[in-house]
């Protein structure tokens, strides 16, 4: 006689690939986090925490979340997870918009400022999530428009931060207006 129930999960039950290596991931990423929260000193500041309390909760929580993904997949893979929708395949033309988009103002946020160089970050990633809409990209006005949208988002931004939170961001000129 068989006393195994068939509604029980299977110990080792096939899952996709992938699946283990995400939970993987998350455990060695929060043990990066460990390691980065390792090295900030642990003064206690206002209300008895200090500068390394957050990080630590961050990679607890992190390293948390990649031993359940882990036991998740380990006990069945992830159960009852809809189908994925969307394209078969990631949009690689409009993912390199937007990480030309982010990673250009990165790169030129203290040159050009921070309102030029969030504008233009909106403009690129703008065109790249149109692309991956399946709608043109846009011609020379519409990335002017692109543009002009992106620096009235930015320019608002900048003020809040620099005259009103007294938060230093970079700026074009020493007037702490551009």
């Amino acid at each position: 006689m068989n006393t195994t129930d068939s509604r029980d999960p299977p110990a080792r039950a096939d899952h996709r690939p992938g699946q283990l290596a995400l939970g993987i991931a998350a455990v060695l990423l929060a043990a990066g986090l460990a390691y980065g929260a390792a090295n900030i000193p642990s003064d206690a500041g206002y209300a008895g925490v200090g500068p390394d309390f957050l990080p630590w909760v961050v990679s607890a929580a992190m390293g948390l979340c990649g031993v359940l993904l882990i036991w998740e997949v380990r006990t069945g893979g992830f159960r009852n997870m809809p189908e994925p929708s969307g394209a078969a395949r990631g949009d690689w033309h409009a993912m390199v918009w937007v990480s030309a988009g982010i990673l250009g103002n990165a790169a030129l946020i203290t040159t050009i400022g921070f309102i030029l160089s969030c504008a233009m970050c909106f403009t690129l990633a703008v065109r790249g999530l149109r692309i991956s809409e399946g709608k043109p990209a846009g011609n020379a006005m519409q990335t002017v428009k692109d543009a002009v949208i992106g620096m009235l988002i930015s320019a608002p931004t900048f003020w809040l931060f620099t005259k009103f939170l007294a938060v230093n961001l970079p700026g074009l000129t020493g007037t702490g207006w551009l």
